[in-house]
């Protein structure tokens, strides 16, 4: 046991002093104070530039009844828009937006049988705010003029739009509200993107760290005093280890940067991250998929690296696992708003897409204890599969030399092993 610590500690230790490990992480937290501030740093930019200033929109009013009541409407609203009845006609208008001297105006008219007609002319094309608050005031304004032309009183026109009394009841034991149903959404989302990020990156760099020992031949040094055996599960427990340490250090910015940056206002990021409506069972599940997903791909790119020479040719070799990956996490986002459809729950058992989808299952439905516990023994079984298999693949893996970018290799890397 003590040539597997030995290398345990180099595995662990090399790659925590890199140069990359430490800006990555600082990026990542930076990152993470940013996200968590976000809405203070927008308000002092907008505040700066003079983003926050009144909007100036020009009304061309044809019945001269109108802009009086949008203007009202927007003040009412605290929209920030201001209105302005323009004399101008609709060419001198376009001829002043055409100059960018005004950024857009509106021409309304009402016809015979008393509906408006609106048209509002803009530059820019990502315009769609504005167009979408003028036309909710107009429809108002609309429904107002309708009322007073059938005499109606304030009251019976609220009576016109008083919506029906609807509830919904779930009689599930574990039924979750819909306040706790969308930050189990969300948190299920962000711990789903770690767990693809954390496996994807750490499988590679345990396959490009497996062949760059070998291009460099500091491989056959190695396993001249340490079994290939040891030399993989050490190196695949030591940069596994890593990468759990950094999620830990993520996971602390996070909790640190989302309290500290908590403002007064009900909602937001602030509410979503403080947890008070995540079961602990779920943050429990979020490591033991994990876990388990890192030794399942793990153990994969260890065998798949030893197959390699040439660290250029270990993106091409791992590609297969790489799919595995996307595809689970594909399946988990698209079940993330029907995580009971009939593909989610069958491909939840899958071992290499368990990691994703049984999680997103189990963070947001109340399953039966049995399902999660099944996925997680397959899992546990495909691991032990994969690590008997892949050492035997990895004892002959890495001893060969010399171009290899099939996985036809493996039968030869198994005979070398039998050597």
């Amino acid at each position: 046991m003590r040539e597997f610590w030995i290398i345990f500690k180099q595995s662990f230790i090399t790659k925590a002093k890199a140069k990359s490990f430490f800006i990555t992480t600082l990026i990542m937290m930076a990152a993470i104070f940013l996200l968590a501030n976000m809405p203070k740093i927008i308000d002092t930019v907008q505040h700066v530039s003079g983003g926050d200033e009144k909007e100036t929109l020009q009304v061309i009013d044809s019945s001269g009844m109108l802009v009086d009541r949008l203007k009202e409407q927007f003040e009412a609203g605290g929209s920030g828009i201001q209105v302005e009845a323009s004399t101008k006609s609709e060419k001198e208008l376009t001829d002043e937006l055409t100059a960018k001297d005004i950024d857009s105006f509106l021409s309304v008219s009402v016809d015979e049988h008393g509906i408006i007609h609106a048209n509002y002319t803009t530059m820019s094309l990502m315009d769609f705010s504005l167009p979408s608050r003028i036309q909710e005031a107009l429809q108002s304004i609309q429904t107002q003029m309708k009322a007073e032309e059938l005499s109606l009183s304030g009251t019976e026109v609220q009576t016109l739009f008083t919506p029906i009394q609807f509830d919904q009841k779930n009689v599930s034991p574990s039924a979750k509200s819909e306040e706790e149903l969308v930050t189990a959404q969300i948190l299920v989302y962000i711990l789903m993107f770690v767990i693809y990020m954390s496996v994807i990156m750490y499988s590679t760099m345990i396959a490009m760290d497996v062949a760059n020992e070998k291009s460099s031949r500091v491989m056959e040094i190695m396993i001249s005093s340490v079994s290939p055996v040891k030399h993989m599960f050490a190196k695949v427990l030591g940069i596994g280890s890593l990468g759990i340490l950094q999620i830990v250090i993520y996971g602390i910015t996070g909790y640190i940067a989302f309290k500290t940056s908590a403002t007064e206002v009900p909602g937001g990021f602030a509410e979503i991250f403080s947890l008070k409506n995540v079961s602990t069972s779920t943050l429990v599940y979020a490591a033991v998929f994990f876990i388990l997903g890192y030794f399942l791909y793990a153990t994969l790119a260890a065998l798949l690296g030893s197959l390699v020479s040439r660290t250029e040719d270990v993106q091409q070799m791992i590609m297969p696992m790489t799919v595995l990956i996307v595809i689970g996490f594909i399946i988990a986002a698209t079940g993330l708003n029907n995580p009971e459809a009939a593909y989610v729950k069958y491909t939840s058992f899958f071992p290499f897409f368990a990691p994703f989808v049984m999680f997103l299952r189990v963070g947001i439905l109340g399953l039966p204890m049995w399902e999660p516990l099944l996925a997680i023994a397959i899992m546990l079984l495909t691991i032990f599969i994969l690590g008997w298999f892949g050492a035997r693949v990895y004892r002959g893996g890495v001893l060969m030399y010399g171009p290899s970018r099939s996985l036809k290799d493996i039968k030869k890397a198994i005979q070398l092993g039998k050597e």
